[in-house]
This record gives structure tokens, sequence and C-alpha cells, in this order.
């Protein structure tokens, strides 16, 4: 259907993005220039402070790691400790900010996001989708309980609208595919994965096509409407399959 993603797209430890805003659990590490001293890894508090030598408590909760070099720089110079101070503040373990990947995916589970990043970013991350039982859709649920579907094959095309951002409490879902189910005169009867538009003939070659037997006249399919019961459709082979569809082959009256 389409090709598996590769893994291990980001770094261990990376200088922050501008757009990730730090937050209890992260880890950074700061240095001043020409003050070893002062240089060392600090962990953002539960309260979102970090405890800086010569200053003390600082909130840094929300602010990305130039904004903390300003204010860290600020304070130094307003406590008379160093007038012009080159501060330095990277990111070096990203705990704050997590998006669950759930579904058909090789490891599913929570995910730390390390600055900007996206969709496709977070499948990677995630070992990519499972190919064999995943739909060609994604669903982003947003922290708020919003959601949108996203086309994974037009992801994967360079589609940016469908590869949007992620943002921290965001959930991203890989439903399994949608599948078929194909009995009768068929050489290998059984249930099979729906292809996008996937017509009546191609689930018969699917189902490993006709028996000497078979037919493709009088095409019946089982399909569940929205009331939930059942109704039988006469189908031709150029028909599209609906997901759940029940196909039955008949025997060749001749």
């Amino acid at each position: 259907m389409w090709l598996a993603f590769a893994s291990g797209l980001a770094p261990a430890a990376t200088s922050a993005d501008d757009d990730y805003l730090v937050g209890p659990g992260d880890l950074l590490r700061i240095a001043v220039f020409g003050y070893p001293d002062l240089a060392g890894d600090v962990r953002v508090s539960q309260t979102g402070n970090i405890t800086f030598p010569l200053i003390g408590s600082v909130p840094v909760s929300g602010l990305s790691a130039r904004q903390i070099e300003t204010k860290l720089s600020s304070q130094l110079a307003a406590g008379r400790f160093i007038k012009e101070s080159q501060v330095t503040v990277l990111v070096t373990e990203y705990q704050s900010q997590r998006v669950a990947v759930m579904g058909e995916v090789t490891n599913p589970g929570q995910y730390a996001l390390q600055g900007s990043r996206r969709v496709l970013n977070l499948l990677a991350d995630a070992g990519g989708i499972v190919t064999a039982t995943a739909g060609d859709q994604a669903i982003l649920i947003r922290a708020d309980g919003t959601s949108t579907t996203l086309d994974v094959v037009a992801m994967l095309a360079g589609a940016t609208d469908q590869n949007p951002r992620v943002a921290a409490g965001d959930t991203i879902n890989v439903p399994k595919a949608p599948q078929f189910y194909i009995y009768g005169e068929v050489n290998r009867p059984g249930v099979y994965r729906l292809e996008r538009g996937m017509t009546v003939t191609q689930a018969i070659s699917a189902g490993g096509g006709l028996t000497r037997r078979g037919s493709e006249r009088g095409l019946v399919v089982k399909r569940h409407s929205g009331s939930a019961a059942e109704i039988r459709v006469k189908v031709k082979g150029s028909d599209a399959l609906q997901p759940n569809d029940i196909l039955l082959v008949k025997e060749s009256w001749f």
C-alpha cells in the first residue's frame, strides 16, 4: 500500500526549537561564557522553576530556550553579578510536552515533543505504521477534544495540510484497515483488507480468483445498513465494496 516509515529522526540532545516551550521535568544544560563554575544541568521543577547559582529560583515554564537565556542574562546583570553575560541554554531532555501515538504503529505510547513537530515525525518516533494492518487514515485528537481525520497516503506524498503540527496533550490514532469477507466459489475464502476504492472484481482476485465452478453472475453482498439491519445487495464486478461487506460468489449454473 505505502512504504514503511524510517525511525530515529531526532537526536537525543539538541538545541531547542524556538517554538518549544519549556515545562516541568525538562532538563536544561546552561552555560555562561567565561564562567565555567556556573555551567551545569538543571531540571525544571514541578512548579516550573529552576535554581541557578547567584540568582536562586527562576520561573522558566512556558519560555523558550532563547527567552530563558535572555532572562538569566538580565537577572545576572540586575544583581550586579555579571554586567554583560553570554548565556547558552540547551534542552537535553524533553519531558513536559508529550503526545500519545496509538493504534496500528510499531511502538504505541507517549512521546516527548522535541521542538516543533508534525504528525509524520511522531509516527516515525513510534516506529512507523504497521502497513499490514493499518488503514490509510489517521485521526489527530487535540487536547481540547476536537479531532481531524488525516489522509496518510497524501501525507506521505508531501501534503502539508494532511501533516499538521502537533502540540502537548494531542493524541494520534492509526485505526485498523477496513476489511471485507468473501466466501463461496473462490479459491481462498476468508477475511481480507479492503483497499481504497476496491471493486468486486479486485476482491475476487484477492480471494484467489474463481474456482472452476465459480461465476461472476449473480454476485451478492450482505451489508449492514445505517440501522444495523443486514441487507442483501446485487453487485457487479465494477461496483466498489464497503467496509465489512460479505461477498458471496455463487456456483455457475452451466
